[in-house]
């Protein structure tokens, strides 16, 4: 049976969190599968330099200073697209691993605000045009952290199962109309500034998440799987891929040569 040749709208993709990590790595690798990628994120230097290695690797990428927390903005934003394709909401992250007990109500606030208010501002305003698109697709970048406890992780996981809980819905919602939901939830990741931005610049404490673990997950890793998911034929919905390193379990086993 012939298919239809996908329209340009639907190959353009908005990534989130695209200035390093996982997003970044996201924005390279779907940039390679032929999408015209726009990265988002508040470090525009970042961004418009990833941008420029893109292009001049002869695939296509515009950058766009963005702070998914600025509803305003996030608005404002998307006024410059009447259809898209993707949507990878993979701006997010982690502050502290105190216990409830004595967690910082401003970090968790912006935790929430960032992993689920982002996500939630993001999927709003584009929406319509993901749909105008023909042949939408919506990420959720979560965690294994939406699907799993762990001590001192509580605000984290509350904010990452805020995201998990928001992508089930919204695919709920709109069933029957021509956009995807998929939810990437990682586990035990090894980039240049996760766990560095958790413990506050803290190297000795970033590097002892990692300790022992031979081979932690890559940037590269997810945007693999991201990449994969998205580039599935539109009737497949990857509705939840959890890819962890082969050393760790769960949220709280993980293998480790010491």
């Amino acid at each position: 049976m012939a298919t239809a040749a996908p329209s340009a709208a639907s190959r353009i993709a908005v990534v989130t969190g695209a200035s390093s990590g996982i997003g970044a790595a996201t924005a390279r690798q779907l940039a390679a599968a032929g999408y015209r990628v726009v990265l988002t994120a508040r470090r525009k230097d970042r961004i418009e330099a990833l941008a420029e290695e893109i292009n001049a690797a002869g695939h296509s990428a515009a950058a766009y200073q963005l702070d998914v927390t600025d509803r305003a903005a996030v608005d404002e934003f998307a006024t410059a697209f009447s259809a898209i394709g993707v949507l990878v909401n993979n701006a997010g992250g982690a502050l502290g691993a105190d216990p409830v007990a004595t967690g910082d109500p401003a970090d968790w606030r912006t935790m929430y605000e960032t992993n689920v208010l982002g996500t939630l501002n993001l999927t709003q305003a584009l929406l319509p045009r993901l749909e105008a698109s023909g042949d939408g697709t919506v990420v959720v970048v979560s965690s294994t952290a939406g699907h799993g406890t762990y001590e001192g992780g509580g605000g984290y996981v509350a904010a990452k199962h805020g995201a998990h809980v928001l992508a089930e819905t919204l695919r709920l919602e709109i069933v029957g109309r021509p956009v995807r939901v998929i939810e990437i939830a990682p586990g035990m990741v090894r980039t240049d500034e996760f766990a560095l931005t958790r413990f506050g610049g803290d190297r000795e404490k970033a590097a002892k998440v990692y300790a022992g673990v031979a081979e932690p997950l890559t940037a590269d890793d997810v945007a693999d799987t991201i990449t994969w998911a998205v580039t599935r034929p539109s009737h497949v919905n990857i509705d939840l891929l959890v890819v962890r390193p082969r050393a760790q379990a769960s949220n709280s086993k993980v293998h480790r040569e010491l």
